[in-house]
């Protein structure tokens, strides 16, 4: 589970945001948003990109407020999401791994459905190809958040849903507390168990 408890952060010369909220292992939690309300400012704050003012972040009910983004448990996926182009898919899914295991790495890759694209160079694949190669990554990882930052939105409207579903299914699978930012009510209400508003700084929970 992550947990953000009273967890505050302002920008110089900007009101300051105050998050507390929760997101159960193997659920979906949506943020929603207008633009520049925070939605990312959050998803830094979790990642440890940021620092704040005040309050606690709990992952697994460990504090990690204190640890830097390379020891904390955490995945994030981006609107578009940068491979090494010049590498292949697999090699992209095994970078940073301290032993790689090219059956692991085979097993991911089948797992998101690109069980024939591990030789494939990444800067020949499609845009929903690239999500998948960075959710098996995250596979090997076994990270238990996931944080989502418009991941759909570059995507033509088929390879959206069938990657929300692909996202739905591995968030439930492997318990991930997931993450999801996005001002699209689709993404939404295909894959959220649970959603949040932030507005004026603060989140509330909507019913």
């Amino acid at each position: 589970m992550l947990a953000l408890e009273d967890v505050t952060f302002a920008y110089a010369g900007s009101n300051p945001y105050c998050f507390s909220m929760t997101a159960e292992a193997g659920t979906v939690t949506a943020i929603r948003g207008a633009s520049g309300a925070g939605k990312s400012t959050l998803l830094d704050l979790v990642a440890g990109f940021l620092a704040p003012a005040s309050g606690v972040v709990r992952i697994g009910g460990q504090d990690v407020t204190a640890l830097p983004p390379e020891r904390r448990p955490v995945s994030i996926l981006f609107q578009s999401e940068t491979l090494f182009e010049h590498l292949s898919a697999a090699r992209n899914v095994a970078l940073g791994l301290p032993r790689p295991d090219a059956a692991r790495v085979e097993a991911a890759l089948a797992e998101v459905g690109l069980a024939d694209l591990g030789p494939q160079r990444a800067a020949t694949l499609s845009g929903g190809q690239k999500q998948r190669v960075a959710l098996a990554r995250t596979l090997l990882r076994d990270r238990p958040v996931l944080l989502l930052d418009e991941p759909f939105s570059a995507l033509d409207d088929d390879t959206r849903a069938t990657t929300r579903t692909l996202v739905r299914d591995l968030t439930l699978k492997h318990r991930w507390a997931t993450v999801l930012v996005t001002h699209h009510a689709d993404d939404i209400a295909a894959i959220a168990d649970r959603v949040y508003v932030l507005q004026g700084g603060t989140l509330r929970a909507q019913p």
